[in-house]
Order: structure tokens, then C-alpha cells, then sequence
């Protein structure tokens, strides 16, 4: 594990929540710096198994030499299932998320994630992956950039900055975090930090489109989990918490109303084990600020 690279968040509500059994097989799919993972692996027996995913390719150098448990998958989680399957794997008995970006693509300023650092317009999680932070911003028409900036970073004069985007693009060419920075700057609301934040939280979430990739996870739970499994999900953003919730409740991703009067009522997939989502102990923030928009949702498969 290399808290330098990740501190893991929530850790031993998680450990706790999963009821880790000794020769079990869980799922961490996110694996990212390792910390959740080598807790999983401390309370897992010689006969337990741990199924690491990351498609990070800086991830891969925080596994544990641990051959006989641990099996890394260095591909995005929405492929649970196929590579469960491709391992012989039916079943699982819990599997965890952690939908947090790391510290380290954070502070990797060429990965193109963070403000504070100058670096190419990317934001990939997959470098694999064709779609970059410069071609969304180069190409996506006025509607889809409004769209993206209100969804994915609630920004506040997100109408403007698109149209701004459209309009100036052709005359100024973007390469790097600076370049953008400077281009928007004039529009900038409020707190200068926190509305740029806001602004690359939305085009990362669309780069790499993370909310597709929820939903497909999501829906692969039901078929892996064993009866009893235990997922736990860690979200970051309020669409993110949205879709946990929302399928974890109803087994859809939809906002469906209570309808008292409704015959028969569709059969429950999963019971929850958090009456409300788990959040940060005071003691927990601070030791690490990023904890703070950190909710932990837990259920057991029925």
C-alpha cells in the first residue's frame, strides 16, 4: 500500500461493512493506491481471494506480491462480470468502490487532473482511452459543453461559459491546464479555486465518462454478488451518489415515486445495511481533507 500515492477513505468502516470471511472472494475495483485491498488481504485467510481492477497503469505499482489471493485486472471495472467469468469466477462475496480520483493523479501534474499544476489537457484515467480533455473542449458543441458543466460540475454560469468555449475556441489554442485557465479566466464566479474545480471536476467526469461506467457497474451487481454478498460503494459527487441510491433502493437508476395505491410491488434486490450514507469521523478530515465529500453506502444482496 502507498498512502503517498492514496489515503484510503473511510477505511475501517469499509473493512467493517464487508464482514469479511475468512475464505471468501471479494472484488476491491478500484484498487488505485492499494490501501482498502491490503485490508481486505489482512483479514482474508490462506484460502480467501481478492480480484484488484484498475486500468490506471500507475496503479499496478503498489500490488502486493501475494500471488495465491490476490488477482490484478489492470482494465475499468464496468468489465467486472467478463473478467469474473474469464477467471472461473461465478460469485463473490462482496465487492467495494471507491469512486474517489486518487491523490496521485491529482498531483501528477501530467496526467492533466488538478489546477494547481500546469500539464497537457488530458484527465484519462485509461491513457488508452482516445477521448481527452482537449478534445471535448475543442469539439463538443455549445449544448453538450452547458450540459456537462451544469451535471457534472453544478457550475454556476455554465450557459455563458459554454457559449464563451464556442464562440473563442477557433482563435485560441488549447494545449495545457495553464492555456485553459487563462482562457476562462474572465468568467470565473466566486471563488476562484473552487469554480475551477468545479469546472474540471465536469470535464473529467465526461472524459472518462464516469457516470456510463457507474451504471454498468452497478448493473453487473446483482448477477455477482452471492446471496448474502455485500457491496459497498464510495461516491464523491452527487450524481454518483444518486445512482448508488437509487439502485441499491429500487434496483433502477430512475427517481421513482412512493405509490402507496400500487398492486403488487417489484421484488427487492438488495437490503441496505446504512440507514444513511456513512461519512468522515472529525478525526477522519483531519487527517485528510479529500474525505469530506465522501459518502459510503452498504447493502446486502437478498
Amino acid at each position: 500500500m502507498s498512502t503517498s500515492y492514496h489515503i484510503p477513505v473511510l477505511y475501517n468502516e469499509v473493512l467493517e461493512a464487508l464482514q469479511i470471511k475468512p475464505n471468501g472472494i471479494y472484488v476491491d475495483a478500484t484498487f488505485g493506491g492499494g490501501g482498502h485491498s491490503k485490508g481486505i488481504l489482512e483479514r482474508l485467510g490462506k484460502d480467501g481471494r481478492l480480484i484488484a481492477f484498475d486500468q490506471d497503469a500507475d496503479a499496478a505499482k503498489n500490488i502486493p506480491f501475494d500471488e495465491d489471493r490476490l488477482l490484478f485486472v489492470p482494465h475499468n471495472f464496468k468489465h467486472l462480470q467478463r473478467f469474473l467469468k474469464l477467471y472461473k469466477i461465478d460469485c463473490v462475496d462482496g465487492v467495494l468502490a471507491d469512486l474517489g480520483v486518487s491523490s496521485h493523479q491529482f498531483d501528477e501534474g501530467t496526467r492533466g487532473f488538478s489546477t494547481r499544476f500546469d500539464g497537457p489537457l488530458d484527465m484519462r484515467m485509461d491513457t488508452n482511452q482516445a477521448k481527452t480533455a482537449k478534445q471535448v473542449l475543442e469539439t463538443y458543441t455549445q449544448k453538450d459543453l452547458q450540459n456537462m458543466f451544469q451535471e457534472f460540475g453544478q457550475v454556476t454560469n455554465s450557459k455563458t461559459l459554454a457559449e464563451f468555449i464556442v464562440k473563442q475556441r477557433a482563435s485560441v489554442k488549447l494545449h495545457t491546464i495553464n492555456d485553459f485557465k487563462m482562457f476562462i479566466s474572465s468568467l470565473v464566479k466566486g471563488n476562484p479555486n473552487k469554480y475551477l474545480a468545479q469546472v474540471f471536476q465536469a470535464v473529467r467526469m465526461e472524459v472518462n465518462d464516469e457516470l456510463g461506467v457507474l451504471k454498468e457497474f452497478l448493473s453487473q451487481l446483482p448477477q455477482v454478488l452471492k446471496q448474502g454478498g455485500i457491496a459497498a460503494i464510495i461516491t464523491f459527487h452527487s450524481g454518483e451518489d444518486r445512482l448508488v441510491k437509487n439502485f441499491f433502493k429500487q434496483g433502477s437508476f430512475d427517481e421513482v415515486e412512493e405509490n402507496p395505491f400500487a398492486i403488487g410491488s417489484k421484488e427487492k434486490i438488495f437490503k441496505s445495511l446504512t440507514k444513511k450514507p456513512v461519512e468522515a469521523s472529525e478525526a477522519e478530515l483531519q487527517r485528510n481533507t479529500r474525505s469530506r465529500s465522501a459518502k459510503l453506502r452498504v447493502v446486502e444482496k437478498l
